[in-house]
């Protein structure tokens, strides 16, 4: 799997059937202060993402999913 693919994935699990930008956008409309933390949240993730190694985001979604399923 590779950065984009992991990504995806994660940005799913997140933001549901959003993009990214949208939800930002649309917490901005909510709230102009929690919209700015709602930017900044995304921006850390987008830099979380390009720094982590493959091996360790695929690692992470893993475990992600396997709670996920473990709560369903």
């Amino acid at each position: 799997m590779n950065k984009e693919e992991a990504k995806q994935l994660l940005s799913r699990m997140i933001f549901d059937d959003s993009h990214p930008q949208q939800w930002v956008d649309d917490v901005w409309g909510l709230s102009p202060m929690l919209g700015d933390s709602a930017a900044k949240l995304l921006e850390a993730f987008e830099a979380l993402i390009d720094c982590c190694p493959d091996e360790k985001l695929e690692n992470l979604l893993q475990i992600y999913y396997q709670e996920k399923l473990e709560n369903l």
